[in-house]
């Protein structure tokens, strides 16, 4: 899934990191013949990609960034009280990531193209929501679920 640089660091042996808009960081190195990005040895070649997307696979995955807590959390809804914007399509806003919790029975949840997957989820099984990925939920039968909101602790 291709997601924006917003900027760059150096790891811990002075190689590049490019800072994804999703929160991962994705290493961008200079080592011909197999690398070649030597746009990243100098600070204007790194200015000049900001903006630009890397793919993340990361996000691809579904996996919550390193070191994002959660800030906000809805109220628990039940099959009859999801209010319809969930069970609508919709996404977060970019950086922000949620946690489905189920604390009772089965939750449809429906995630749209580039990640395209269905997936049910149940106590114990939560659902990642990634950052500006549409989806969506739907309530199989009788169930009791919350989300949680992360983002970076200096958001």
């Amino acid at each position: 899934m291709q997601r924006a640089i917003d900027g760059f660091h150096q790891d811990e042996v002075g190689d590049w990191v490019a800072e994804l808009r999703c929160g991962h960081g994705q290493h961008v190195r200079h080592r011909p013949p197999f690398w070649v990005c030597d746009w990243v040895t100098s600070p204007e070649g790194r200015a000049s990609r900001i903006g630009h997307p890397l793919d993340c696979v990361l996000c691809e995955r579904f996996e919550l960034p390193a070191g994002f807590t959660a800030y906000k959390r809805t109220p628990t809804f039940e099959a009859t009280s999801i209010p319809a914007g969930l069970t609508t399509t919709h996404s977060t806003k970019p950086g922000v990531w949620g946690v489905i919790n189920v604390i009772e029975g089965r939750l449809r949840y429906v995630v749209e193209s580039p990640l395209a997957r269905e997936l049910t989820l149940a106590p114990g099984e939560p659902g990642i929501v990634v950052p500006e990925v549409v989806h969506r939920v739907a309530p199989l039968g009788e169930v009791q679920f919350y989300v949680e909101f992360h983002r970076a602790p200096s958001a």
